[in-house]
């Protein structure tokens, strides 16, 4: 009989787990909602944004290179993670740190063996992977994700926007989840400064009919640190909805391995109570014919 109550308790306490994570399913569902449709609106905006600097950016008008896309050498390098602030949501966060150390010991190999390459984790799940590595962790930070608005975003962007102008910083690439639908997230590595004017469209016949106004000059100065903000408020976004997606999709996985090994505990525990019965049933006829005997 111990062992019938043992495996009572091992079903019951599997299914309180099931609870939990269909529990934890459903929150990450409701809150990958919200957070899809935020990305999905910026998109376009961004979009848009990248065309219209393409086509300013192709003019022969252009003056003077602006300061954020200023070519250096490359000696220091700062390498932002975005992460999450919390688990239970796969190798969501572990595939961030691992591409980001091949990032930094392959193409920053030179710059890692001199100590100038800095590391700007977003994301306790980040930090809580790299502190005990040999990395330089120039800053680290998790209030982030306590407001996602552009406006507070955009302070963290224009800190490392000015560490740039500064020339702390050389070169500043980001390692992050893009969202693609809540079961795929694609790890990717974005380059943020120095900018990269966005390349035009191939199909020659597409022509724009814009009317700069001052100039071409200023709208570039002006919209160049705002599509800064931007990509990394887009970064920020497109990581915080992968991370609902993978956690809603782990959280699923979850409660579906609980609900087979429910199926194998009972069909076990039937099992076992059937060979108990039956072994009692030996027992008593054992003991009636050692009587009449």
């Amino acid at each position: 009989m111990s062992n019938l109550k043992e495996i009572r308790t091992r079903i019951n306490s599997v299914k309180s787990t099931r609870q939990i994570t269909s529990a934890m399913k459903m929150v990450s569902a409701a809150k990958l909602r919200r957070s899809q449709d935020a990305i999905i609106q910026l998109r376009p905006y961004a979009s848009k944004l990248e065309e219209v600097l393409s086509e300013i950016c192709e003019s022969k008008e252009i003056k003077k290179e602006h300061i954020y896309s200023e070519e250096r050498e490359i000696n220091k390098v700062l390498i932002v993670l975005i992460t999450s602030n919390k688990g239970l949501c796969g190798a969501f966060n572990s595939n961030v740190v691992r591409s980001a150390i091949n990032l930094i010991e392959t193409k920053y190999k030179t710059q890692l063996q001199e100590k100038n390459v800095d590391l700007y984790i977003i994301g306790k799940k980040g930090f809580e992977l790299l502190k005990s590595k040999n990395f330089n962790i120039y800053k680290y930070n998790s209030d982030i994700y306590n407001d996602l608005s552009f406006n507070n975003v955009s302070k963290f962007a224009e800190e490392i926007m000015r560490n740039y102008v500064n020339k702390k910083y050389d070169n500043v690439e980001i390692v992050y989840n893009q969202f693609k639908n809540a079961a795929v997230q694609i790890l990717t590595t974005e380059k943020f400064l120095p900018v990269e004017p966005p390349k035009p469209a191939e199909d020659e016949n597409i022509q724009s009919d814009y009317i700069l106004e001052p100039s071409k000059d200023y709208i570039v100065e002006k919209l160049i640190p705002n599509l800064l903000r931007i990509q990394f408020y887009k970064c920020i976004l497109d990581s915080n909805t992968s991370e609902h997606g993978a956690r809603m999709t782990t959280m699923h996985q979850a409660t579906d391995n609980a609900t087979e090994i429910i199926k194998d505990l009972n069909l076990t525990y039937n099992k076992a109570r059937q060979a108990s019965i039956t072994r009692e049933i030996i027992e008593i006829v054992s003991g009636a014919e050692a009587l009449t005997g």
